[in-house]
């Protein structure tokens, strides 16, 4: 069965791809009583280079299989990564155009295809994997410092890094917290008697949101407005030309938000950038717009759905949610670290492609081949992490043995906003159910196994969350 198939068939009804027998996983042969998947089959030895082509154990071609792979279900990551670790760590797979690429999925390969400086971060560099069409045209786009190899990388970075230090964030606490105070208040007045409300419109996608539109320096009044565009460029239920659209309207509001900084600086990024890097000429207007919609769209995504999967997945430990709203400030840093490794939101990323020959657990890559690291499938990597499949609350992870969750990616090209991140999905929690302030009796508007989730081969993530409380 194909595995989006398989991966409805288990959503409809109603649980969790976790028992099936091995032949019941997508990919799963036995020859010989020997396991292997068609992505693959070379284990931790030198390979040849993709263009030779690949064999079973059995003698024959076998055929790539394409990536992204569909989810589980709703929540669960790909079955294949876990065969994957246990069997082919370094695999062949094919892009959505026929491309081969290498799949990553261990997580001490993946830490060194994030830091390794053969792999180029270079979109326009031969061999570069793009997962769609429309990242392939993407990546003619003028490029950001996501993008971007050293020296130009940590150049372009360090420009707006200033803005999300953990000081600087620290600083910002009381204003997310206000933030989402306000966001609930709002909730509370409208009520739930008319039916459930949706989490995710009215506080989940808000708060992020206005966040970051006030660090960049975007006026009140416009708020709203941003974030509708956001919404319907990321949701999922747009049709393409309406998420163009919403994509221009952001890129023309932050043209016009640059030049007024340019005449009337104030102390936000976006004035930042325009003064230190845009009137000295380091960096072109341009240059200056690409920034602030990079830090503008690039995590909002990501936010709104941890702060979506973070209640679901505590209603489905309710002893875990008892314990947490027993005192939510006390729980909150270790189920946000915890929730950030269980659930990998942006798990396409880490892709790279060869600038010259290397090694990544012991299989060949040739000079520009393309690789993609798979930081969920490293979050849930059985030899860093005991019980990697389970959520735990009160998981302790001992950095000293190598037990870093990847959420956040690794490396010099590790999420700039982390710390802003954090601090935002702590705050959300601990106000949703703060004791006195939060939304008391709060209970989901539909069951577990209705709630509606983005398309399968597509980063996790919670399209609706219909809430009730009182």
């Amino acid at each position: 069965m194909h595995p989006s198939r398989l991966a409805k068939k288990v959503i409809s009804k109603g649980r969790l791809l976790n028992s099936y027998p091995p032949q019941s996983i997508p990919g799963f042969h036995a020859v010989a009583s020997v396991p292997y998947f068609t992505l693959s089959t070379r284990k931790r030895s030198p390979s040849p280079s993709m263009g030779s082509g690949m064999e079973s154990t059995d003698g024959s071609a076998a055929k790539l299989e394409e990536f992204p792979f569909a989810r589980a279900s709703g929540l669960d990551p790909p079955p294949q990564f876990a065969q994957l670790r246990k069997t082919c760590p370094v695999a062949k797979v094919k892009l959505f155009d026929g491309t081969p690429a290498w799949l990553v999925t261990k997580h001490h390969d993946v830490c060194q295809v994030a830091t390794d400086p053969r792999l180029s971060k270079e979109r326009t560099r031969p061999g570069f994997p793009e997962l769609s069409a429309g990242g392939k045209q993407a990546a003619k786009n003028r490029p950001t410092f996501v993008d971007m190899d050293p020296p130009e990388h940590m150049k372009q970075r360090s420009m707006v890094e200033p803005f999300f230090t953990p000081d600087h964030v620290k600083s910002l606490e009381p204003y997310i917290r206000k933030t989402a105070t306000d966001l609930l208040e709002k909730m509370k007045a409208k009520g739930c008697a008319n039916g459930p409300v949706d989490l995710i419109e009215h506080f989940a996608l808000p708060l992020p949101s206005y966040i970051i539109y006030t660090i960049l320096g975007v006026p009140f009044e416009d708020l709203e407005f941003l974030t509708r565009q956001n919404a319907i460029r990321t949701n999922g239920s747009s049709t393409a030309r309406e998420a163009s659209s919403a994509n221009q309207e952001l890129l023309n509001y932050l043209t016009a938000l640059v030049d007024k900084r340019i005449d009337w600086p104030r102390k936000d990024l976006v004035s930042h950038l325009v003064t230190t890097q845009v009137n000295p000429g380091n960096i072109e207007k341009a240059d200056a717009v690409q920034i602030a919609f990079l830090l503008l769209v690039a995590g909002n995504a990501t936010m709104v759905n941890m702060i979506a999967l973070g209640i679901v997945t505590l209603f489905q430990h309710p002893e875990q949610l008892a314990l947490f709203k027993s005192d939510p400030p006390a729980h909150s840093t270790n189920f946000v670290e915890e929730l950030c490794r269980y659930h990998t939101a942006s798990a396409m990323a880490m892709r790279r492609t060869a600038k010259e020959d290397l090694e990544i657990g012991g299989v060949k890559i040739r000079k520009s081949e393309g690789v993609i690291a798979s930081n969920m499938s490293g979050n849930r990597d059985e030899e860093v992490f005991e019980r990697a499949d389970e959520f735990d609350i009160n998981r302790k992870f001992d950095k000293a043995k190598g037990q870093e969750p990847l959420g956040f990616g690794w490396g010099e090209h590790k999420c700039i906003a982390e710390h802003l991140a954090k601090m935002e999905l702590r705050v959300a929690f601990e106000t949703i159910f703060g004791r006195e302030d939060g939304l008391r009796g709060l209970e989901l508007g539909v069951g577990l196994d209705e709630i509606e989730y983005s398309p399968l081969r597509r980063d996790v993530g919670v399209l609706r969350l219909p809430v009730t409380w009182g």
